[in-house]
């Protein structure tokens, strides 16, 4: 991040990249195998996350044999660039949730994440993690009069389903709140840290993690093999797909019941000390603050702006628009990190947690974690574990893939299946620009004899040519200017300035020119 000196400004150079996120610069990179030959386990385990990470953990310490597959590096995908909050505050959710799901329901879902909570605290100290982790209490706040209603059925609705909840009319923030919903007893971490470390316990398991080892496809009702893009065969009672996306569609037509979103996030430091809590804000667009420690001192993780991936121009205004709400916060000396994330939400916003179809009861999935996947994805790895080794879960029904369909949730299922049918049509109608020029860091979508070519120049003046037609599905891909990728508008996938798949469900890169 650098700031014009004459203007008091930050700007993004976009020429040279995108930084890392301080979770990835704070921590070692690693460097486990790849799959070079054909392997038996009971379980195998698709996707180094938080989710991934934590259910196969959980299963080498009740005794199976474990593989862990992991495209490129554990760790690295949307749980490198968490805001990394334990809570089981994921904005209005309660109120809903007794209003559709009803009262067993809902309280499934606190429990879920509360213990969820208590689990990593417990692990943490048990095993002696350093992973920054601290308890904190969780704020929702609002600074609008109209919402002071919702916060305070949100509160009834919370402490009925056993959350400690408390209704505040202050903020130690530099804020002027209407009202705010308090939940106690939450928590932050470094999730990197905290993960390697299990991650190390699955090797002294018995475990195996393997980088860079695509899985390609899954076949079989069990035992399953799934086969990797090297040609290597892993054979397995239980598959776990913890890959973000599930790129096995069927069953369950993930692809129509799944959207994904992007968000931004920016690091400040700041003259004021950070009063402590983890805040996010009722109304959209979203504003969430928690303080970072690193070893000279705090700095302050500020996160919002969401929207559809693929959707929006110009995205690198999130960043600033960020900026701007630090500056009228905190006096800012620097940014010194930014980053964008993704993840999946479902139609009814609970995530897919468990068998993929009826039909498959071995074949599990974990996704839809709504930005709120550092919960989930441990909740996720408590219910993979009971279903495997127990039988069953006391949180599945409110978590299950093949939930029961709402009036709510079969709206949302038409109106997400007409913007994914008309981000297709749409984006095979929009001819490129036949006259264009470029500079270093931008790029455009050109007609080149007819046909849709991705162009972008790089720092060097060297020009990256792709087909922006995503191979998942046949969607044309749209330009990030923030992260300098091509992202797809209708399933999420993203692919680098040379084609190379960045995020999921694809499988295939761009062809290129």
């Amino acid at each position: 991040m650098k700031i014009d000196h004459t203007k008091g400004k930050y700007y993004l150079d976009k020429s040279q990249g995108t930084p890392p996120s301080f979770w990835l610069d704070s921590t070692p990179k690693t460097n486990y195998p790849s799959l070079t030959g054909d392997i038996s386990v009971d379980a195998v385990v698709i996707g180094g996350g938080m989710a991934g990470i934590s259910s196969a953990y959980l299963l080498t310490q009740e005794g199976l044999k474990v593989a862990v597959l992991e495209t490129d590096r554990i760790l690295q995908g949307t749980t490198a660039y968490t805001t990394a909050k334990l809570t089981s505050q994921h904005g209005l959710i309660y109120d809903k949730l007794l209003g559709q799901m009803g009262a067993e329901k809902a309280k499934q879902y606190a429990e879920a994440n509360e213990s969820a909570i208590e689990f990593v605290a417990k692990l943490v100290e048990r095993e002696a993690i350093d992973c920054d982790f601290t308890r904190q209490p969780a704020y929702i706040y609002t600074q609008q009069n109209k919402s002071k209603e919702k916060l305070e059925k949100e509160m009834k609705a919370a402490q009925q389903c056993g959350i400690d909840a408390h209704y505040v009319t202050e903020l130690d923030l530099p804020l002027a709140v209407k009202g705010a919903l308090r939940f106690d007893q939450q928590a932050q971490f470094h999730p990197r840290k905290y993960l390697l470390a299990l991650a190390g316990k699955i090797a002294e398991k018995g475990g195996h993690i393997f980088e860079q080892t695509k899985a390609v496809d899954i076949r079989g009702d069990g035992p399953f093999i799934v086969l990797t893009q090297q040609g290597s065969r892993v054979k397995a009672d239980y598959v776990v797909m913890a890959c973000h996306y599930p790129f096995n569609i069927l069953p369950g037509l993930y692809v129509s019941r799944i959207y994904q979103e992007r968000e931004y996030a920016v690091v400040v430091k700041a003259k004021e000390a950070f009063p402590g809590g983890m805040y996010i804000n009722a109304e959209e667009p979203a504003r969430s603050l928690r303080g970072l420690p690193i070893p000279d001192g705090e700095r302050i993780l500020i996160v919002g702006e969401k929207h559809r991936t693929g959707h929006g121009k110009n995205l690198t205004e999130h960043y600033k628009n960020l900026m701007e709400f630090a500056q009228g916060l905190f006096t800012v000396e620097e940014f010194p990190y930014y980053w964008s994330t993704q993840d999946c939400t479902t139609l009814d916003d609970l995530p897919y947690i468990g068998p993929i179809s009826r039909s498959k009861p071995n074949l599990l999935i974990a996704t839809g974690f709504r930005k709120w996947g550092m919960t989930h994805g441990t909740v996720a790895a408590l219910i993979i574990r009971d279903r495997i080794v127990r039988g069953a879960s006391p949180w599945q029904e409110v978590y299950a893939p093949s939930r029961s369909i709402s009036l709510n949730f079969a709206a949302s299922f038409m109106a997400n299946s007409s913007l994914l049918a008309f981000d297709l049509v749409a984006g095979k109608l929009m001819r490129g620009k036949e006259i264009y020029s470029l500079r270093p860091g931008e790029a455009v979508i050109a007609n080149m004899d007819g046909r849709r070519v991705g162009l972008y120049m790089d720092s060097e003046a060297n020009l990256h040519r792709v087909d922006t037609t995503c191979p998942h599905l046949g969607c044309e891909v749209q330009w990030n200017d923030a992260e300098l990728s091509w992202d797809c508008p209708c399933h999420g996938s993203r692919y680098d300035v040379d084609g190379n798949p960045i995020e999921g469900p694809t499988l295939k890169p761009l062809a290129k020119y």
